[in-house]
């Protein structure tokens, strides 16, 4: 019998929230954000259920982009980081991929290239976020490049906000983006799912593209300020398990590795099958929220690799056999990754990329 952890995806609430995504966006057309297999939800069946209703899929794995292409997906597939050797070109052509041209030897290859037709480009502007980008002077040559080999089929401009969903927001880098860009008459593409929820008015408008990403999955892009439900997004990773036993503690029992968490009165607590080498996160520490036979309750002690410990003491009816809810769920038992997340010190998407391979997936529509 195998273990009974598994993650169930919704795909038809994962398509709701790219549809609402896109009615945030007003008249600009949505990237679908596909990187990392999908956040771990699987690249495939992801992107099968928005087939019909995607205006254009992004990813960072080129061979992810080939795959969609080779599956029948006829929309624009976007290469977020573009290509790492020039002799990658010669894919992005023949599979009608678009490429990110975020810095200048980029554009000094693709323009050597001379691809006939050349390419639909995507051009990076770092405006603040100091990672990928070209600066003002770079992005004059970059432009200069193509416009000069004509290896543009056709062009967009691009940044990435570093605070969108923080106190800092968007402002400084909307306004040194418009700086940058004064007087050139192309879309543009700046908002990931965070600028698309708080300003929907500065980031959209007809012919440019927006980028959400994690809200199609089902969490917050700002869980400081929001909830996903708040936003109106639905959950579409439930990871579960079973309790697979049940003990009686006495006051000064402790549980788990290091005894980290001690009983202060007789206690009843469940063993439920998950643990870190399913993916849950270790440094999810006592308190954190679980739902076990339909009830909220919190764990106790650290994450084992294979185990995690649950208070059942309020919840005498709760026994061996019923199902556990790590996160994910619906109605009072439901368990947002976001709380989740924000126990163990990180973030929902850490929790979806890190489900281990071991957790077998099951898709519903």
């Amino acid at each position: 019998m195998t273990r009974p952890v598994v993650a169930r995806i919704n795909t038809a609430a994962f398509r709701n929230n790219y549809l609402l995504a896109k009615s945030q966006a007003g008249a600009a057309q949505a990237w679908a954000i596909l990187k990392a297999d999908a956040y771990g939800h699987g690249l495939l069946p992801m992107a099968e259920s928005l087939r019909q209703c995607a205006d254009g899929i992004a990813l960072i794995e080129l061979e992810g982009a080939v795959l969609l292409r080779e599956q029948g997906f006829a929309q624009p597939l976007m290469v977020m980081e573009g290509f790492y050797q020039a002799e990658e070109l010669a894919l992005f052509a023949e599979y009608r991929l678009t490429a990110v041209i975020h810095a200048l030897w980029q554009a000094k290859a693709l323009a050597a290239a001379r691809l006939p037709g050349g390419l639909p480009l995507v051009v990076k502007i770092d405006t603040g976020m100091r990672r990928l980008g070209l600066n003002a002077a770079e992005l004059r040559k970059a432009l200069g490049l193509v416009e000069q080999a004509r290896c543009a089929s056709s062009l967009t401009l691009m940044t990435h906000f570093a605070d969108a969903d923080g106190e800092r927001g968007i402002a400084e880098q909307m306004a040194e983006f418009e700086r940058m860009t004064a007087g050139m008459r192309v879309p543009r593409t700046v908002a990931n799912s965070a600028a698309l929820m708080r300003f929907p008015e500065q980031v959209g408008g007809a012919g440019n593209w927006v980028r959400p990403g994690i809200m199609l999955y089902g969490a917050s892009p700002c869980p400081q300020r929001h909830t996903a439900q708040s936003l109106g997004l639905q959950t579409v990773m439930t990871l579960q398990s079973e309790v697979i036993s049940v003990r009686e503690l006495a006051a000064g029992d402790r549980v788990g590795y290091g005894g980290t968490f001690v009983a202060d009165r007789p206690m009843r607590i469940g063993v439920v099958a998950c643990g870190y080498g399913d993916g849950y996160p270790r440094h999810a520490g006592t308190g954190t929220p679980i739902s076990v036979g339909g009830q909220r309750t919190r764990t106790l002690g650290r994450v084992s690799m294979d185990k995690l410990c649950v208070d059942l003491t309020d919840f005498p009816q709760v026994g061996a056999g019923d199902t556990a809810i790590l996160w994910g769920g619906e109605g009072a038992g439901h368990v947002s990754a976001d709380e989740v997340a924000s126990a163990a010190g990180t973030i929902a998407y850490e929790l979806f990329c890190a489900l281990a391979g071991r957790v077998p997936i099951y898709y519903h529509d």
